[in-house]
């Protein structure tokens, strides 16, 4: 049985919402969103928010990538782009769970400090929605973003939320360059790719 090519894009600004709602859909069971809104009522409030200051600077820049069908949905921030951090702090002073704010912050806060100092695409999220995940909708967004990777020769840096989601990431060319754990906070595994030579 042949399989169908799963098509990839940029996203528009008219399709923000979609392209949220599959990262929003795709992260319900992520520890860390879990772990600052533990109550699925909250995380369905603040999520949407949290992604846009996490990363919304990714449709403005063209480089938020959907399947088709908006069941899966990568958005990268190329060289020089980083996420909104004052406005992600304040979402989650505003919404996520009190007891484990220290944690979440300073999980954050090191993350930011674990990106390489050379210039680097970085992926904030990527995600299936779970009726779609298998059926390789993440390996086409993924080859999609690290095809221009390769393309500028430029490293690509992210980090793992799901330890299980690590070798996914490994079949990519990413190699895990640390670990970040605070607290009771969940762990956070931070991975880097060097670009690859195009094949002949």
């Amino acid at each position: 049985m042949i399989q169908q090519s799963i098509e990839v894009r940029s996203a528009t600004s008219d399709e923000i919402p979609r392209a949220v709602a599959a990262i929003v859909a795709a992260f319900l069971t992520d520890p860390p969103a879990r772990f600052a809104w533990p109550s699925v009522h909250d995380y369905l409030l603040a999520m949407p928010v949290a992604t846009g200051e996490f990363a919304g600077s990714s449709f403005e820049h063209g480089t938020a990538y959907v399947s088709e069908d908006f069941c899966g949905a990568a958005l990268w921030l190329p060289p020089g782009v980083a996420p909104n951090g004052q406005a992600l702090e304040k979402v989650f002073r505003d919404t996520a769970k009190p007891e484990h704010m220290d944690d979440l912050l300073s999980t954050f806060e090191k993350m930011e400090k674990s990106h390489p100092r050379e210039a680097h695409w970085y992926l904030p999220q990527i995600g299936v929605e779970p009726n779609a995940q298998g059926k390789g909708i993440g390996a086409a967004l993924m080859r999609h973003a690290l095809a221009r990777c390769d393309e500028e020769r430029s490293l690509a840096y992210l980090e793992a939320s799901k330890t299980q989601n690590i070798p996914f990431y490994q079949h990519h060319g990413f190699e895990v360059i640390g670990q970040i754990q605070v607290g009771s906070a969940p762990l956070v595994t931070p991975m880097l790719r060097k670009p690859r030579r195009p094949e002949a």
